[in-house]
C-alpha cells in the first residue's frame, strides 16, 4: 500500500476531535453510572479476590478461582500501586470504556477506506452508539466481559494497522501473541476469538498457498500465537500450575456455568426473528441489485434493512416495560448475526485481507460470549462488536467496483445509529440489565470510609457497612480469622484484613464446597468470628439458599455476641471460655434474621 493511500487513513485535527468527543462521551456515561448505582455482588466478586492478590495470595493455587486471572490481576495491581481506593477503579473502567469506543470507530475507518463512500462519516455515525453501549456503560464496574472485549477490540484494531503498514514482521509476530491475551481474561470469549481467528489464519495460509499469493503476514501472525501460547503455559506454570489453572478455569468453571445446548440455539427461533431477517435479506438483495442506479429501489432497500434496527425505538413507544423494551434491542444480535454469515459466506471472494475473514471471527467470538448467559446476560460488555460486525456488512453490501452514488449506504448507517443511541439510551438508563438487585429503594447514600470513596447507591447498604466496619475495628483483632457470609460487601478490600478463609463469595460459581464441607473446614481453620449479612443487596441468587444452610450448621459453634443494624456477630466457641460454659449451647440467641440476645459486645 502506497504511502499516500496510507496517510488518507489518518486526518490529525479532524480524527484529534472526533476521538476526543467519542472517548469523552462514554467516560461520562460510565462516570455518571458509577454516580447512581453499586452492584456490590459482581463489584466485592472482582474486588475483593484482586485485594487478597495484592497481598501476595496466589489464584488456584491458594485458594478457588473458576475464572481467567488478567482482569483481578490488573484491578490488584491499581491498589498496590495506588491504594484501595474505590474511586481509582471507576477512572479505569472510564479510561478503558473510551478507548474501547474510540478503537470501535477506527477499526471502522479502516475497513470502510476506499470500500465506502464517506468512509469517515460513517464509521462515525456507527460509532455513536458505542458513547453509551461502550464496554463499561452498562455494567460500570470492573469486570472481565469488558475487559476482554476491550482486549479484543484492540487485536483488531492492530490487525488492521498492520494490514495497511504492510503487515511489518516484528510487529505482526507481537500482535500474533497479543491474539492470545483475551483467552487470560476470560476463558469463552478469549478460546472464542483465538480458535476463530486461528482456523481463519490457517484458511487464509491455504487458500493464498492455491492462489500463489504471499502468506508470510498470516504465517508470522499464526507464529507469533503459538508462542504467546507457549509463553503464557511457561508463566501460569510457574506461577499457578498448569493443572490447578485447567481444573478451576476449565472443569470447574464449565460444570457450574455452562448452558444446556438448547439455551444457546433458543436466541435463534422465533418468529419474529424470522421476519426481520426475511426483510433484511430481501433489502440486501434489493441495495446489491439497484442501489445508487435507481433512486425507489434504493429507498426500498435501505427501508426494509433498517426495519430490525428501528422497531426497539417504535416498541418504547408500544410497551413501557423497561425489560420489554430491552428484549428488543437485544434482539437485534441474532438477526445480525444470522445476516453477517449468510452475506460473508455468499460475498467472501469479494473482498480481500482482514475483512475476508472479520465477520467470521467475529461470529464465533460473540457466539462465545453467550456461553456465560445467553442473549440477555451476555451482551452488556461487547456492542462494539457488534457495531464492527454491523461495518462488516455494509462493505459486503456495497459493491465498491461498481461506481454508485453511496447515499443508501451512508443513510443506513445512520439509522442504524439513531436507533440504536435512542433505545440502547432508555436501556441505559433503566438498568434492566442489572435488576437482579435492588439498586431503586431508597436514599442516595456514599460511605464514610475513605477507601470507598466514590462507591454511591441507593438504600442503607453502605451507612450498614460503615457501621459493621467500625465495629470490626473496635472489637475484633486484626489477626483474628473471620469468615463473612454470604460475601456482598469489600470487607477485605476495605479493612485490608487477610482473609483465613478461601471462599469469599458463596454462590454456586465462586464456592465449591458442600455446606457441610464449609463447617468442617471452618472447624479445623483458626477461624474466630462469624459475620453474616441478613439482607443482600442481590434478590435472586443461590447464594442466599446457601447462607442459611452454613449457618444452620455453624451455629452450634458459635454464639452470638451482637447485631448491628444488617449484620450478626457471632463468636467462635471456646470448652475454656467461662462465656461459652455459662451460654445456653442450645440456643445462639439469634436465628440469622436480626433478633440477637446482645448477650456480648465482642470485647
Amino acid at each position: 500500500m502506497s504511502e499516500q493511500s496510507t496517510n488518507k487513513y489518518s486526518q490529525p485535527a479532524i480524527d484529534c476531535i472526533t476521538g476526543l468527543v467519542l472517548f469523552a462521551a462514554t467516560a461520562a456515561v460510565v462516570w455518571w453510572q458509577n454516580t447512581r448505582l453499586t452492584v456490590l455482588y459482581d463489584l466485592c466478586g472482582v474486588l475483593e479476590n484482586a485485594a487478597r492478590m495484592a497481598q501476595g495470595d496466589m489464584p488456584y493455587r491458594d485458594f478457588p478461582f473458576p475464572y481467567a486471572p488478567l482482569t483481578f490481576l490488573t484491578q490488584a495491581a491499581l491498589i498496590k500501586w495506588t491504594g484501595a481506593i474505590y474511586w481509582h477503579h471507576i477512572v479505569y473502567c472510564c479510561v478503558v470504556a473510551g478507548l474501547a469506543t474510540v478503537l470501535t470507530w477506527r477499526i471502522l475507518i479502516y475497513l470502510f477506506h476506499e470500500r465506502l463512500p464517506r468512509p469517515r462519516l460513517t464509521a462515525f455515525l456507527l460509532s455513536l452508539p458505542i458513547t453509551i453501549l461502550g464496554v463499561y456503560c452498562i455494567f460500570p464496574h470492573p469486570f472481565y466481559d469488558p475487559d476482554t472485549a476491550f482486549v479484543v477490540v484492540l487485536s483488531i484494531f492492530l490487525l488492521c494497522r498492520l494490514e495497511a503498514k504492510g503487515f511489518p514482521n516484528v510487529r505482526t509476530f507481537l500482535v500474533g501473541m497479543l491474539v492470545v491475551v483475551p483467552l487470560f481474561f476470560k476463558q469463552n470469549i478469549g478460546l472464542a476469538f483465538l480458535g476463530s481467528t486461528g482456523i481463519a489464519l490457517l484458511v487464509m495460509v491455504v487458500a493464498g498457498l492455491w492462489r500463489k499469493t504471499p502468506v508470510r503476514p498470516y504465517l508470522l501472525l499464526l507464529a507469533g500465537s503459538i508462542v504467546g501460547l507457549g509463553i503464557a503455559a511457561l508463566i501460569v506454570q510457574n506461577t499457578f500450575g498448569i493443572e490447578n489453572y485447567r481444573y478451576w478455569t476449565l472443569t470447574f468453571a464449565m460444570l457450574r456455568r455452562t448452558p444446556p445446548v438448547n439455551e444457546m440455539l433458543a436466541i435463534y427461533t422465533g418468529p419474529l426473528l424470522a421476519l426481520w431477517l426475511g426483510l433484511f435479506l430481501l433489502g440486501a438483495f434489493l441495495f446489491r441489485q439497484d442501489a445508487g442506479v435507481r433512486r425507489w429501489p434504493s429507498v426500498v432497500a435501505v427501508t426494509l434493512m433498517s426495519v430490525p434496527f428501528v422497531w426497539p425505538v417504535i416498541y418504547l413507544f408500544n410497551d413501557a416495560d423497561a425489560s420489554e423494551r430491552g428484549e428488543r434491542l437485544v434482539a437485534v444480535w441474532p438477526m445480525t448475526l444470522i445476516a453477517s454469515f449468510f452475506l460473508a459466506y455468499i460475498f467472501v471472494r469479494r473482498q480481500r485481507g482482514i475483512a475476508t475473514a472479520l465477520p467470521f471471527i467475529l461470529i464465533c467470538t460473540i457466539n462465545g460470549v453467550f456461553l456465560s448467559q445467553q442473549l440477555w446476560g451476555s451482551t452488556y460488555g461487547i456492542w462494539p462488536l457488534l457495531m464492527i460486525l454491523i461495518g462488516c456488512i455494509l462493505i459486503l453490501l456495497f459493491p465498491a467496483e461498481e461506481k454508485r452514488s453511496g447515499v443508501g449506504i451512508t443513510v443506513f448507517a445512520g439509522v442504524i445509529s439513531i436507533s440504536l443511541f435512542v433505545a440502547g439510551g432508555f436501556y441505559v438508563y433503566s438498568n434492566d440489565r442489572l435488576d437482579y438487585v435492588n439498586f431503586q429503594d431508597g436514599e442516595m447514600a456514599h460511605s464514610k470510609i475513605p477507601q470507598l470513596a466514590g462507591l454511591s447507591m441507593r438504600g442503607d447498604w453502605l451507612p450498614d457497612f460503615d457501621e459493621m466496619v467500625e465495629y470490626t475495628d473496635k472489637n475484633i483483632p486484626r489477626e483474628d480469622g473471620i469468615l463473612y457470609v454470604p460475601g456482598e460487601d469489600l470487607f477485605y478490600y476495605t479493612t485490608g484484613r487477610h482473609p483465613h478463609f478461601d471462599v469469599l463469595l458463596f454462590d454456586v460459581t465462586n464456592n465449591p464446597y458442600e455446606p457441610a464441607d464449609i463447617r468442617n473446614r471452618v472447624i479445623a481453620s483458626d477461624i474466630e468470628w462469624l459475620i453474616v449479612k441478613n439482607d443482600t443487596e442481590i434478590e435472586a441468587d443461590s447464594m442466599i439458599d446457601s447462607k442459611t444452610a452454613i449457618l444452620d450448621l455453624l451455629k452450634p459453634d458459635f454464639r452470638s455476641v451482637d447485631s448491628l443494624n444488617n449484620y450478626e456477630i457471632y463468636k467462635r466457641r471456646h470448652a475454656d471460655d467461662p462465656k461459652d460454659e455459662d451460654d445456653d449451647s442450645g440456643d445462639n440467641g439469634d436465628n440469622g434474621d436480626g433478633d440477637s440476645d446482645n448477650s456480648d459486645d465482642g470485647n
